[in-house]
């Protein structure tokens, strides 16, 4: 009698439809390019020399650059933590982190710095357009950061991904809210004598407000745009047509990963 051959031990590679951690091409740039934003914007704040702040302290609101130095230092743990959560790789190997580090995200991170944000955007020197861009932005930031963490203690997988997809967006948005500086900082620049008869504060608080809006704003859409793309209804209607990269993208994770297992829970 033949015996059957002996199977070969299992190779340690991915389940179907999951990459490994280094087909991933985003999550390295964005961990380095939140590492090297927060190198440059958070020693002024950490040195406790508020002539060392990036933002001027107006004159009306003594506490200033402490609240904002609160406010970036909590913002920094939002940053963090944000790039471990949406790491996919991380978060299928390591639930139980993932859930502990959502509560940092949540509770340690995004909600003392939304609420902090919020009265330095009230009290922000750069005019009333860009204090309603902040105060707009700490509100959604803080909502939609709630919405996801009440989704996940009610186990509601896809809709907490769907809020922190929001999220995220909105505390990466820092980031291109000074880009947007300095771009509109140099296109306007040579405007200075003429558009803004020379007046300084004019100008820095346009260009101020430019950034503010669109800093968040674009983030926030393109992430809607992302939710869209990869929704479940989108997937199952690509597969039913008789898309086979739809199929193929039903059944493997997004950029937040799954939308239904546990592991995306935050608490």
């Amino acid at each position: 009698m033949t015996l059957p051959a002996e199977r070969p031990p299992a190779s340690p590679v991915s389940p179907p439809g999951r990459p490994r951690w280094w087909r991933r091409p985003w999550v390295a740039p964005l961990m380095v390019v939140a590492a090297a934003f927060l190198a440059f914007s958070l020693p002024p704040y950490l040195s406790l020399d508020p002539g060392r702040s990036r933002v001027p302290a107006p004159g009306f609101f003594p506490p200033h650059f402490v609240l904002l130095s609160m406010h970036v230092v909590f913002g920094s743990i939002a940053m963090v933590t944000c790039c471990l959560q949406i790491w996919p790789w991380f978060r299928a190997r390591h639930p139980r982190a993932h859930r502990l580090i959502g509560r940092v995200y949540v509770f340690g991170g995004c909600l003392p710095s939304g609420l902090l944000g919020l009265v330095v955007g009230l009290a922000t020197p750069f005019g009333p357009v860009t204090m309603a861009s902040d105060v707009m932005l700490a509100l959604l930031w803080l909502g939609c950061t709630l919405a996801g963490w009440r989704m996940a203690r009610r186990r509601r997988f896809v809709d907490h991904r769907r809020w922190m997809v929001r999220s995220f967006a909105l505390t990466m948005s820092i980031i291109t809210n000074r880009l947007y500086s300095v771009l509109f900082a140099i296109l306007l620049e040579p405007q200075l004598e003429t558009t803004f008869h020379g007046d300084v504060a004019l100008f820095t608080s346009t260009v101020a407000a430019l950034a503010a809006w669109l800093g968040w704003t674009l983030p926030l859409l393109a992430a809607e745009w992302w939710l869209e793309r990869t929704s479940p209804a989108r997937r199952r209607h690509r597969a039913t047509a008789g898309d086979p990269a739809g199929s193929i993208r039903h059944t493997s994770p997004d950029l937040t990963g799954s939308t239904t297992a546990p592991a995306a829970d935050l608490t």
